[in-house]
């Protein structure tokens, strides 16, 4: 379980976005990567996820993963249970890391949400765990 809510994603909020060159078999990386989500999602401030597979090249993906502020992420990481998911990843593929300040979300409604200024509004959806 996380401490995040719906709406906590503020100005402090970033996005770490990290591209992946695999080395093995896809279905190898994904499942050592879910390894490795499961632990993110337990840490304080993390928000969300997505792991993406290239459409026409499957030994490339990409991780864009919501954090609540810089200080969470870098604790995140920094946590001795991380390193061995690291080095996992590390053996099965190679990464581009790079973290971002969010400075606008856009959802299917008609007015973005600049956050810098403002929180960032996120509804639940019945069943989610956020």
């Amino acid at each position: 379980m996380t401490d995040h809510e719906p709406g906590t994603e503020g100005a402090d909020a970033v996005t770490f976005v990290n591209t992946f060159t695999v080395h093995a078999e896809p279905e190898v990386f994904e499942k050592e990567f879910a390894r490795t989500s499961e632990f993110m999602a337990r840490q304080p401030g993390f928000v969300r996820h997505t792991l993406s597979r290239h459409a026409e090249r499957p030994g490339q993906y990409v991780n864009v993963a919501e954090w609540r502020d810089v200080a969470a992420f870098r604790a995140a990481v920094s946590h001795p249970d991380f390193r061995p998911h690291a080095g996992a990843l590390r053996a099965l593929s190679e990464s581009r890391p790079e973290l971002y300040l969010v400075r606008l979300h856009r959802g299917s409604g008609p007015d973005p949400v600049d956050s810098a200024t403002s929180p960032v509004p996120r509804p639940a959806f019945a069943g989610e765990d956020i």
